[in-house]
């Protein structure tokens, strides 16, 4: 993403200037959208035209439109964002009040103003601008005859290509079937890993599977870029780590980054970051359950006691349409801040971030145990029934 330009008052009102210049950047775009927001950027409209004879004809025209956000809509996959709202600004083909979808693009400047830009949009907006922030993970979940090729973000997790092939069992005497579909298997992920993964952005390759399956498939591999001097493959082959996991479905990938080796290598990602804070809570909650909490309640109680040393919250919950439960969510981001706590915010496009969200998407690590919160909160229940 490529910061234009950035006016902001002394009340926080104000508007910037941006470029997104990859698909990610859609995605950072999506979050920091909000119903109510004045959105102003280039689209094309259908315009009637009338000629002297009286004839109507219609013609695309590209024109530049201010619109008030009313809607948005985001498709991961594609990366697209549409967003609609009515014309607040002339304009020689739109009347004001006049409905308009417009269609955000790569490379194509914007330029967004809210009544208030609060801590949480301006660092989403830091990070979307730092270069560092890219993929540079990207893995291979597999099992025989399924495959997900998948690229770590440091916001979501992208399912770049599903492969999946019938294998036969193997029987007593003949294998051959069963071995030449999973070559064919093998022969499809090695493409999709071609075809998807750019081995100049990306540091690392993890390959999991269960079992044997990732060591059989790298054999293959590597043999196959030798026998057809695939130079791709064979320079990049120190970027491949194999790691366990116990499925080749997409959830399966959390347990492949929580891998020791895994994490070691890949220290300076945030997505790693993520997964270990998470795994740390999950950790805390088994074996001292008084120094962790989820759900908004018992987290803003925790922090009324300055007791959160990591707070993990889900950046879904800060998509919000009521400006006071949003403001709720910024003001606790920023107390946690304060009070020399860790603040780590989950995309809820990534592994991790999902699984935050069957927690409420609010959970905090304590730096000591707040037992009394607990018994509150039993003593209060106890009482309604």
């Amino acid at each position: 993403m490529k910061l234009v330009r950035k006016d902001l008052e002394k009340d926080n009102a104000g508007q910037v200037t941006l470029i997104p210049e990859e698909a990610e950047d859609m995605w950072h775009t999506y979050n920091l959208l909000q119903v109510g927001d004045s959105l102003r950027a280039s689209t094309i409209r259908k315009v009637q035209t009338e000629s002297s004879t009286g004839s109507v004809g219609s013609n695309r025209i590209r024109t530049t439109l201010t619109l008030c956000v009313e809607t948005i809509d985001f498709d991961s996959q594609a990366c697209q964002l549409r967003v609609k709202g009515t014309n607040i600004q002339e304009n020689e083909y739109v009347k004001m009040g006049a409905y308009h979808t417009i269609e955000l693009e790569p490379n194509r400047q914007f330029t967004l103003a809210k009544k208030q830009w609060d801590s949480v949009v301006l660092e989403r907006i830091e990070q979307a601008c730092d270069p560092a922030w890219s993929a540079d993970v990207a893995a291979v979940v597999m099992q025989e005859g399924l495959a997900h090729v998948c690229l770590v973000t440091p916001s979501m997790t992208l399912t770049r290509a599903k492969v999946e092939v019938n294998i036969p069992r193997k029987r007593k005497g003949n294998c051959s079937q069963h071995d030449r579909a999973l070559e064919r298997f093998y022969e499809q992920v090695v493409q999709a890993i071609q075809r998807h993964i750019n081995f100049e952005v990306v540091k690392c390759v993890l390959v999991a599977s269960p079992g044997f399956v990732r060591e059989q498939f790298c054999d293959y591999m590597f043999q196959q870029a030798v026998k057809t001097d695939n130079k791709l493959l064979l320079e990049n082959r120190s970027k491949f780590l194999q790691v366990h996991s116990s499925s080749g479905h997409k959830y399966a990938l959390k347990e492949a980054l929580c891998d020791p080796a895994v994490t070691s290598r890949l220290s300076d990602t945030k997505a790693a970051g993520e997964v270990k804070a998470l795994d740390d809570f999950y950790k805390m909650l088994q074996h001292e359950p008084d120094r962790a909490f989820y759900g908004l309640k018992q987290v803003e109680k925790a922090n009324e006691a300055m007791a959160i040393d990591t707070l993990l919250i889900s950046d879904e919950l800060f998509r919000h349409q009521d400006v006071a439960t949003r403001a709720r969510y910024v003001k606790l981001v920023d107390s946690v801040r304060e009070n020399m706590g860790t603040v780590r915010i989950f995309s809820s496009l990534h592994v991790s971030g999902e699984q935050l969200g069957q927690l409420t998407g609010v959970a905090a690590i304590l730096r000591f145990p707040v037992a009394e919160l607990s018994d509150q909160e039993d003593e209060s229940s106890s009482e309604e029934d």
